[in-house]
C-alpha cells in the first residue's frame, strides 16, 4: 500500500468519522429542540392554567359584589318602606317607596338563589299586609340571613 493508499485511507476515515459525528449531533439537537418544545408546551400550559385561576377568581368576586349589591339594595328599599310603617305617613308606602321596593324585589329574584328571593318574598307579603312591627322585623332578618348564607356560598372555591 503506498501513499496514495494511507492517504485515501486516512480521508475516507476523516469523512465517515465527520458523517457519524454529524449524525449523532444532529440527533441530540433534535433531542434537545423536541425537550425545548415540550418545556415551553408546559410553560404555557401552566401560564394558561393560571390566567383561568385569575379569571375565575375575579369573575367570583363580581359576582359577590353584585348579589350584595342587589341585597343591599332590597334591605333598603324594604328599610324606607318600614319606617313608612313605623312612622305611620305616607298612606302605608307611597307609591315611590313601592315602586324601589318592586324593582328591587326583582332584582333579588333574578340573582337568586331561591331561599334568598322566597324571604325576600316574605318580606314583601309581609309588608302588603301591613304585619305588625315584629313581624316584619323578623321577616327582615330572615331575609337577611339567607342573603349572607347566598354570598359566602359564592365566596367559597
Amino acid at each position: 500500500m503506498g501513499e496514495w493508499g494511507i492517504a485515501l485511507i486516512a480521508a475516507g476515515s476523516a469523512i465517515v468519522g465527520s458523517v457519524v459525528t454529524g449524525w449523532y449531533s444532529r440527533s441530540a439537537g433534535v433531542r434537545q429542540a423536541e425537550a425545548a418544545r415540550h418545556a415551553g408546551d408546559r410553560q404555557a400550559e401552566a401560564l394558561l392554567e393560571s390566567v383561568r385561576m385569575t379569571l375565575r377568581g375575579a369573575d367570583g368576586q363580581r359576582a359577590v359584589a353584585l348579589r350584595r349589591q342587589v341585597y343591599a339594595e332590597f334591605l333598603g328599599a324594604a328599610e324606607a318602606r318600614l319606617l313608612t310603617e313605623r312612622s305611620g305617613r305616607g298612606g302605608g308606602g307611597g307609591g315611590d317607596h313601592d315602586l324601589s321596593l318592586q324593582r328591587a324585589y326583582a332584582g333579588v329574584v333574578l340573582e337568586g338563589p331561591p331561599e334568598a328571593a322566597a324571604a325576600a318574598n316574605g318580606l314583601l307579603e309581609g309588608l302588603r299586609r301591613h304585619d305588625s312591627l315584629d313581624e316584619l322585623h323578623r321577616a327582615k332578618w330572615a331575609f337577611v340571613e339567607e342573603a349572607r348564607r347566598a354570598v359566602a356560598a359564592l365566596g367559597r372555591p
